[in-house]
């Protein structure tokens, strides 16, 4: 009987993943090697650097080959591969990530210090925090006490700050944009 599922071809492809060279990939003649420990064992002969990492029974894996001679690491290849997965994952979610905080007209002292903050870790964190200030009814007339309530929030911030977008209107009152200096 023929299977049916042999011809058809592949739907799920592996995700394009970056070559890393490890053990006898690496090109090389000599190469700077460092430890599992973290400790620079200094430049040697390729083969030399595999059998002391094949003695640990890890892996001799090529960090970066810019360098002359190439940084190689003793480690574990998969413990390798998912911590640069954790390093780009991190990078991609910080990148243009924007937090928002909302204030109110009526918001009292002690909670626009504790909303400042929020602010504060977001800012040390490297995102950039949207602030909104609402307003309701009639408050949406009073320009002025809102400029000044938003320059009393931003007084209270403790981290540098720099002020990418300035405050203005949009429908339920006003919002500005921050970012750490």
């Amino acid at each position: 009987m023929l299977n049916i599922y042999m011809s058809m071809p592949q739907r799920f492809q592996k995700r394009y993943e970056p070559k890393v060279r490890k053990n006898h990939q690496i090109r090389a003649p000599r190469v700077r090697v460092i430890d599992n420990k973290g400790k620079n064992l200094g430049i040697m002969d390729t083969t030399a650097a595999i059998k002391l990492a094949q003695e640990t029974e890890l892996d001799l894996i090529e960090v970066t080959s810019k360098t002359d001679p190439p940084i190689t690491r003793i480690m574990e290849y998969g413990k390798y591969l998912y911590q640069q997965g954790k390093k780009q994952k991190k990078t991609k979610q910080i990148f243009g990530e924007v937090k928002g905080v909302r204030i109110g007209m009526t918001t009292s002292e002690h909670d626009m210090r504790v909303k400042a903050k929020m602010v504060d870790k977001f800012l040390k964190k490297g995102y950039k925090v949207r602030v909104e200030l609402i307003m309701k009814g009639r408050e949406k007339a009073l320009s002025k006490l809102a400029d000044k309530k938003i320059e009393e929030f931003l007084n209270t911030l403790e981290h540098g700050y720099s002020v990418e977008q300035e405050p203005k209107r949009h429908p339920k009152g006003m919002q500005l944009v921050v970012t750490s200096q």
